[in-house]
Formats: C-alpha cells, structure tokens, sequence
C-alpha cells in the first residue's frame, strides 16, 4: 500500500482536555494492564506493583527490645516503688538484653538501663519504680502481619517499599511488565545525535536528533521502556513501512517524532491513514497545536511535534498519561502555586498557551517572570521552575494578577532561591554556580530585562536584585541617578559586581574593518541592538549623540536581543555583522572584540534583604578570591572592588 502524497492542514483543532479525552475513548479496549511478572527485590526499583502484596512473614518475627536495659517478667515488678526499691537477681528475675534482641521466655517488659542501679557485688539490680506489660517491647507483627497487604496495585516502588517488602519476607514482588515505546525520528535533514560535524551544525545541513534522548528518559521515568528506531527521511512509503514493521514488533505505542505539522514534507497523518485511523491532528494549545493521535490495529500511534517544547507538550499531555494508566498508576503532577507575573503576558485568543516561567518567592509573594515562548526553546524546558497557563478564552494575563502556576521543582528549592531581575552578565550565572557549592541551599534565579526593567522591577516589590549599568551622562556615574529616579520611596544598596569591558563584537579577524559607532552608518553593515531600556542601548544611543549619529541612520537599529550571549550568537551566525556587548561574551564565542571603555556594572539590593540569610550567602560568594578569579578568567572584567558597597540610598 502507498502512502497518499496529497497534504492536509490540520483538522479541527481540539482543546486539550477532550483530546486527551477522546485519546482514552478511543484506545478503550487496549486500556487493560499489562501483564505481571516477577522481579527480583533488587530490580523491582521504579517499577510498579501489579497485584496486592502481601507479607510473607511477621514484622517483627519475635518480641523484642526497643530498648538496651534488663528483661522482666513486668507482673513481678509491681510492688517496686521510690520508697521501697526491689531487688532483682540477674539471670533469674532480670535479663541483660540489648535493643532489637528477642525477649527470654518468661519476660514480657525491659526496664531501661538509666532507671537501673547496679550492684555487681551482690549479683542484683535495684529498680525503684514498676514496669507495666509490653513496655519498651516491640511485640511480634507490630510492623505488620504475616498476610497483610503491605503494597497496593499501581504503587510505584521507592526505596521505602523495598525496605517494606524486604522486612516482609517479599524477594521476588509482582510488578507490571514495562510498556514497549517506540520512537521513530523522520526527517531528512536530521542525523544522529553523535554523527553530526561542526561543519554540518553550521551551516544546517544536518541538524542532530535529540528529542528521542529526552522521550527515551521520561519513558524510564513512567515506568517505560523505549527504543528508538532508525531516522526515517521524508519519504511518506518509508515512513510507513516503518510503522508497519512497528505494529508486527509488539510494542505498546509508538511515537512519530517530527512528523507532525502542516508543512509540505510531514506525511505522518497519510501513512497512518494508510494504515489505520487518525482521531485528531491539531490541538488548541501552543506550543504542541500540531500533535497527531491516532492507531494503527493494537498499536496507539503520537505524532509529536519536532520543536522540543510542542513535543513535550504531547508527552505531558498523551504519552505519559497513557502509558501511567497501563500500569494502573497515578501520573505525578507537580504542586501549584499562586504567583504573579511580572510582566503583561498577551496570547492569542482561541488557544490555550502554557508559559515556562522562573519564579521566586518575594516579599511573601511568588513572582513570574517569563522565558522565551518559543516552541524551540529546549533550554526553557531546563530552566523552567513552572508552567503557567493562559487560558484559550483569554487575551492574556496583567502583570500582577495571581494565577495558578504548576510547579517543575520542589516549593522548598523555589523558595530559597533569589530572583535578580535586570541586567544581564555572565557573572551572574558564576554567581548561582558558587552559591550552589559554597550554600548548596541557596540558588540565584535570573531574568534578563535590562537594566530599567530590573529597577522598575524592585520598584514593584518583583524582585530581590536587579544588576544594573546605567550611565548619568552629564555625572559619568552609573546607577546612582536612574536609583534616586525608580526607586526613589525604596532604601537599597548598590553592591560592585565588576568593572567590564564594552565595545563591539565582530566576525572573527574583522573582515569588515569595523572600528567605532562612526561605522555603524555602512551601507554595508547590519547592527543587532540590545532591547530599551537595557545599560548597553543606554551606553549607544550615549556614543551616538557624541557622533551625532540619528539612529535611523542605523541598518538594525530596531533589531533588538536580551543578552550579550544572544547579541554574539546573531554576529557569528551572520544575522548581523556587528553589535555592542561585553568582551567575555566575545571571547566566549570567538569573536573579535573592539574595545569601546570600561563600564561599572553594579548590584541593587533593596535595604530590607541585606540581612537576609540568602543575600548574605550571595555576599559570600561574591566577596571570595575563587569568585574573582572565576569572572577574571572570563576576559574583560575588573574585580578590584568587587563585594564592595559603594553607594546607600536612603530614598
């Protein structure tokens, strides 16, 4: 049979939750679990329980001592009191015994060795005060029973429940066989993740595949197992003899990674049209509008976007849903939280959108602040402490409104953490690093907005610090004039981070011959901006108004980034030929580096966390040589007054 070579755009586009509902209801009859089998205790790890289980043997198997002290019959010590201490002969009323040992016959109490006194001379121990029935005993099966159900069907197997089943006597537990996932990557510009040159990641003719190492582990993590077939090219009766030979293999699903979209070389929807039925293409979420579901006979097939963020969207919303319920366990889902973003976040009615967020805790207020949107973002997917969702009949969320957020790590690690909010450096990301080994307790959460949004941001009660670098022209200060304009009701401190370099970064060698601002107005020249209000924007349109440049006089002008990262990375991929950043984000790139003049770059710590045990840790780091060096080694960077408080603003 051969695939059809017409294309289709998607079909009605479903909300979420009644796809995933229809996902169910159409794989009905495959939803009976999977077949038990038994494991050793040592592999049972991870896996889930397919059966009650129930303990073989008593917990403990004996009365025992829960106590170092002596053994005793508790009934022949009644009459012992303060006033009338009793006298216990040793190895015949009393018996030495240590915690966890078995009782003698005949005793039934232990008498605690800090309430004994000795005499050794005469063979006795004197207790002053009676012991009653079963004290400091654990009696036979207080743990559990033998034929107790200690373990549920669809518990998933920690640590704790193998020491359950191990004091239970359980060495070879019931557990569901591993659902089989395959994963078949298409497309005929992938490669194998290990087999793709420099050369060839360049210049994109190749671009390596590694959605399926990321499936592969949230498969392990659900209790999966998976195995990645062979890249298929875009050839649609290839595409589907794969699937073909996938369907004969007897795995439990399949996933078609980055064969769903509308574009013109996606044949996925026709192959398994071919071969089976589709229930839906296209969902109204972004990202992950282009998940295809569907089967093939027994066989549940997911097309999942090739874009890293849409494909997780289908695993989150379908695969693992799916492959928990073969198992009759539950899908863990992260806590939520109410917290506020920090800035206006619009989306486009008619489409839910999910929004990966950093958070920190402010001011007992969780704060949001958004990161990049795109559905190829994959180190969003990393980065992310939670998701926020906006709903499909919403034009977006206000800034400062509370919504819910679900939470992608522990509460407890969010809450330790500081959120600096403004400028961007490569110091900071050394700054969460140090702090992570110096105070493994604390982390530095950072979102890039520039340096006025960084200030606005502490006006607000968003943030805990915000780095800042901007210049007062008429003073030549930084900082202190842009403070006592934003923030001019909030005591702060301004804390030295570093002295840093600022100039232009260039294609390796200069081919171009570029040498200052004057030649920035090159019919042959392409700039990349930094975003308003950022200390670098503030530093050109400064440079410019000495040259007396109008900056519509600029090719790229308008074309703005959020980092100095992100400002090398347009210069070395050919987007620009040139843009302003710092010397260590030149260096970290290989880019040639034009020197403009140093600048200071400062922190703004508002003066009511100075003495907050997070921002003290930060001092710390900071304020030590390993620190400095550290930001030395980067290139660029002066470190001589790094820690230092140079400026308190009493507003």
């Amino acid at each position: 049979m051969e695939a059809k070579s017409n294309r289709s755009m998607y079909m009605k586009l479903l909300p979420v939750e009644d796809a995933r509902a229809l996902w169910f209801e159409r794989l009905h009859d495959l939803r009976q679990s999977l077949p038990p089998e038994s494991v050793p205790l040592k592999k049972a790890l991870g896996r889930t329980a397919a059966e009650p289980i129930a303990a073989l043997r008593s917990s403990p198997a004996f009365h025992g001592a829960a106590m170092d002290g002596i053994a005793v019959r508790a009934e022949a010590t009644f009459q012992a009191s303060p006033r009338r201490p009793l006298e216990l002969a040793i190895d015949k009323d009393a018996f030495w015994i240590n915690t966890g040992s078995p009782l003698p016959e005949g005793t039934n109490a232990v008498i605690i060795v800090e309430k004994l006194e000795r005499r050794e001379d005469k063979g006795v121990v004197v207790i002053s005060n009676a012991a009653f029935p079963w004290q400091n005993v654990r009696k036979l099966g207080e743990d559990m029973v033998a034929t107790e159900i200690i373990l549920s069907p669809g518990t998933v197997i920690g640590p704790a429940e193998m020491g359950a089943m191990a004091a239970a006597g359980v060495m070879y537990p019931k557990v569901y066989k591993k659902p089989r996932v395959a994963i078949l990557p298409t497309g005929s510009e992938i490669a194998p993740l290990d087999t793709v040159s420099e050369t060839e990641l360049a210049s994109g003719t190749k671009i390596p595949e590694f959605n399926s190492l990321i499936f592969s582990a949230q498969i392990e993590l659900a209790g999966g197992e998976a195995e990645t077939l062979p890249i298929v090219p875009d050839d649609p009766n290839r595409i589907m003899e794969a699937l073909e030979a996938a369907a004969r293999a007897n795995f439990d699903l399949i996933i078609v990674n980055a064969g769903s979209s509308a574009g013109n070389r996606d044949y996925t929807e026709d192959a398994v049209l071919a071969l089976g039925e589709v229930f839906c293409h296209g969902i109204a979420v972004m990202p992950g509008k282009p998940t295809l579901l569907g089967r093939i006979d027994r066989l549940p097939v997911v097309g999942a976007p090739g874009y890293p963020v849409s494909a997780n969207v289908a695993m989150q919303e379908f695969v693992l849903p799916w492959l928990c319920s073969l198992q009759s366990r539950t899908m863990e889902q992260g806590a939520t939280v109410m917290a506020s973003p920090c800035n206006p976040l619009p989306s486009k009615p008619g489409m839910e959108e999910r929004v990966r967020v950093k958070l920190g805790l402010v001011n007992g207020r969780f704060r949001a602040v958004p990161l990049p949107r795109g559905a190829g973002v994959v180190s969003s997917l990393s980065r992310a402490d939670g998701i926020l969702s906006i709903p499909a009949s919403s034009e977006g969320i206000d800034a400062g409104v509370d919504v819910p957020v679900r939470l992608l790590r522990p509460r407890r690690q969010i809450e330790d953490a500081l959120l600096a909010v403004g400028s961007h450096d490569n110091a900071l990301d050394l700054i969460d690093s140090f702090l992570r080994r110096r105070h493994p307790r604390f982390r530095l959460t950072s979102a890039h907005v520039g340096s006025l949004g960084g200030l606005i941001s502490l006006a607000a009660g968003q943030s805990h610090l915000a780095g800042s670098h901007l210049l007062d022209e008429e003073t030549g200060l930084y900082n202190r004039k842009a403070i006592a304009e934003k923030l001019a009701e909030s005591p702060c401190v301004l804390v030295h981070l570093a002295q840093r370099e600022q100039g232009f970064m260039v294609k390796p060698g200069n081919p171009l011959d570029i040498r200052g601002v004057e030649d920035l107005t090159r019919e042959d020249l392409r700039f990349v901006n930094r975003q308003r209000g950022s200390g670098t924007r503030v530093l050109l349109d400064y440079q410019l108004k000495l040259a007396g440049i109008n900056p519509s006089q600029i090719a790229g002008y308008q074309d703005e980034e959020f980092t100095h990262m992100a400002v090398a990375a347009a210069v070395l991929s050919g987007r620009a030929d040139t843009g302003l950043g710092i010397r260590a984000s030149a260096n970290a790139l290989g880019l040639t580096f034009i020197p403009l003049g140093p600048e200071e770059y400062d922190l703004v710590i508002p003066s009511q966390y100075m003495h907050d045990e997070r921002i003290l840790a930060l001092m710390d780091v900071i304020s030590s040589t390993d620190f400095r060096r550290a930001v030395d080694s980067m290139g660029g960077y002066g470190t001589e007054q790094t820690g230092q408080i140079l400026w308190e603003f009493n507003g």
